[in-house]
C-alpha cells in the first residue's frame, strides 16, 4: 500500500509541476511586459523621472500586501485558489493601467499596476506549491523548474513591446499599452488552467497525508528550525530588493542613453535579464539539491555583487548595462531557489503556507521600498551611485550565512 501511495504521489507531483510550469509561462508575459513598461508609464504620466520607481514600487507593493492573505486562502482551501484568484486580480490589473494610461491619471495607473502586483503575489506561490509533494532530494529541481518556465513568459514579455505598439496603434490604444494585449489573453488563459487542471490540489493532498500519518519520508521535515527559517526569508528578501531597485531603474537610465530606440533597447535588455533570472534555475536548483542550500545562496550572492561593479563601471554603456543586468538576474534565480527551497525544508507541513506568505511578503515589501529609495538615489548620484548602494545588501546576508551554515543540519 506505501509502495501504491509513493507511486501514486510521484505521478501527481509530476502533473503539477507540469501545470504549475505551464502556468508560469502565461504569467511571465503578463508580468514582463508590467515590468519594462511600468517605469516608463510611470514617467510618461507623472511628468518626473523621479516618480518611475513608484511604478515598482506600486507592483512589489501589491505582492507585498496580497502574500499573506493569499497564503492563508491557500492553507485554508489550497493551492488552486489561491493562484486562481491572483490571475483574477491581475486581469482587473491590467485593464485598469490601460485606462490609466488613456485618461492619464497618474494614480490610478498605480492602482493597476498594485493589482498586477497582487497577481504576482499568487505567482510567487507556484513555486512553493511545486514543493508541497516534493521529495526531499528533489524539492530544490522541482521547485527550480517552475521558476526556470517562467523564462519562456518573461522573455517573451518585453520582446512584445515593438509588436505590441503596433497592435495597440491598430486598436487606437494609449502609448505604450499595447504589449498588455497579450499580458490580458495569457493571463486569461493561466485563470482558466488553474481552476479547472490543478487537481487535486498539491497542498491540501500533503495536508491530508501528514493528518492521516500516510505522508512518506521526505515530505516534511522532522525538527522546525526557526532560526535557519529566518536567514533564508532574509536572504531571498534582500535579493529580491537589490536586483528590483536596480532593474527598476534601467528602464529610465537607458531612456536617457538611447531616446530615439527606447522601446527596443528596453525590451532587449529587460528580456536578456529575465532570461537571467530564470533560464538557469534548475542548475541552480540541482546544485542546491546536491551541495546545499546555503553554498548557493552564497554563489548568488557573489553574481549579485559581479552586476553591480559592472554597473558600476559600465554605466555609460549599452552593452555595459546588458551584461549587469544578466549577472543580476543569475544572482537573483540562485538566491531565490536555494533560499526558497531552504525555508521549505526547515519548516514543518503546517507552519510552511504561513512563512512561505510571510517569505513573499517581505521580499515585496523590500523591493517597493527599494524601488521608491531607487528612484531618489538614481536622480541624486546615477546609476553608478545605485549599484554602490545595493551592495550594502549584498554584505549584509554575506555576512549573516555563517550563522546558518553553523546551525544547519
Amino acid at each position: 500500500m506505501t509502495t501504491a501511495l509513493a507511486v501514486d504521489v510521484s505521478r501527481i507531483q509530476r502533473r503539477t509541476v507540469g501545470i504549475l510550469a505551464t502556468g508560469q509561462v502565461l504569467s511571465g508575459v503578463g508580468f514582463g511586459a508590467t515590468v519594462s513598461l511600468g517605469a516608463l508609464l510611470a514617467a510618461d504620466i507623472s511628468g518626473n523621472d523621479a516618480f518611475s520607481g513608484l511604478a515598482t514600487a506600486s507592483v512589489t507593493l501589491g505582492a507585498a500586501i496580497c502574500a499573506i492573505p493569499l497564503a492563508r486562502m491557500a492553507a485554508r482551501r489550497g493551492r488552486r485558489m489561491a493562484l486562481t484568484l491572483g490571475n483574477l486580480l491581475a486581469l482587473v490589473g491590467i485593464a485598469t493601467v490601460i485606462t490609466a494610461a488613456g485618461i492619464r491619471v497618474f494614480p490610478l495607473l498605480l492602482v493597476g499596476i498594485l493589482m498586477i502586483g497582487a497577481g504576482n503575489a499568487g505567482n510567487l506561490q507556484s513555486r512553493f506549491a511545486a514543493t508541497d509533494l516534493a521529495s526531499a532530494k528533489r524539492r530544490g529541481r522541482d521547485l527550480s523548474v517552475v521558476v526556470w518556465a517562467t523564462t519562456v513568459g518573461g522573455v517573451v514579455g518585453p520582446l512584445l513591446l515593438t509588436p505590441g505598439e503596433a497592435i495597440g496603434a491598430v486598436l487606437g490604444m494609449p502609448k505604450n499599452t499595447g504589449a498588455y494585449v497579450f499580458s490580458l489573453v495569457a493571463a486569461a488563459l493561466a485563470f482558466v488552467l488553474y481552476l479547472l487542471a490543478l487537481r487535486p490540489d498539491p497542498l491540501k493532498l500533503a495536508q491530508q497525508m501528514e493528518s492521516s500519518g500516510a505522508a512518506k519520508a521526505g515530505l516534511q521535515v522532522s525538527v522546525d528550525q526557526p532560526r535557519i527559517a529566518r536567514y533564508a526569508i532574509f536572504a531571498v528578501a534582500g535579493s529580491h530588493a537589490v536586483m528590483a531597485s536596480v532593474m527598476a531603474m534601467t528602464p529610465v537610465h537607458l531612456a536617457h542613453m538611447s531616446p530615439e530606440n527606447v522601446t527596443t533597447v528596453v525590451g532587449i535588455t529587460i528580456a536578456l535579464h529575465v532570461a537571467g533570472m530564470y533560464g538557469l534555475s534548475p542548475v541552480f536548483g540541482i546544485l542546491a539539491d546536491r551541495v546545499g542550500r546555503v553554498p548557493v545562496i552564497l554563489l548568488g550572492q557573489a553574481l549579485l555583487a559581479a552586476a553591480l561593479i559592472v554597473a558600476f563601471f559600465g554605466s555609460h554603456s549599452e552593452g555595459g548595462v546588458m551584461a549587469a543586468l544578466i549577472l543580476l538576474g543569475l544572482g537573483w534565480s540562485a538566491a531565490t531557489v536555494a533560499g526558497s527551497a531552504l525555508l521549505t525544508e526547515v519548516t514543518e507541513t503546517s507552519k510552511r503556507p504561513k512563512r512561505q506568505g510571510i517569505s513573499d511578503s517581505l521580499m515585496s515589501l523590500c523591493a517597493a521600498i527599494g524601488a521608491v529609495l531607487a528612484g531618489l538615489v538614481l536622480a541624486a548620484v546615477e546609476y553608478r551611485g545605485l549599484a554602490l548602494v545595493a551592495m550594502g545588501v549584498v554584505v549584509a546576508v554575506i555576512a549573516l550565512s555563517p550563522l546558518a551554515l553553523r546551525r544547519q543540519k
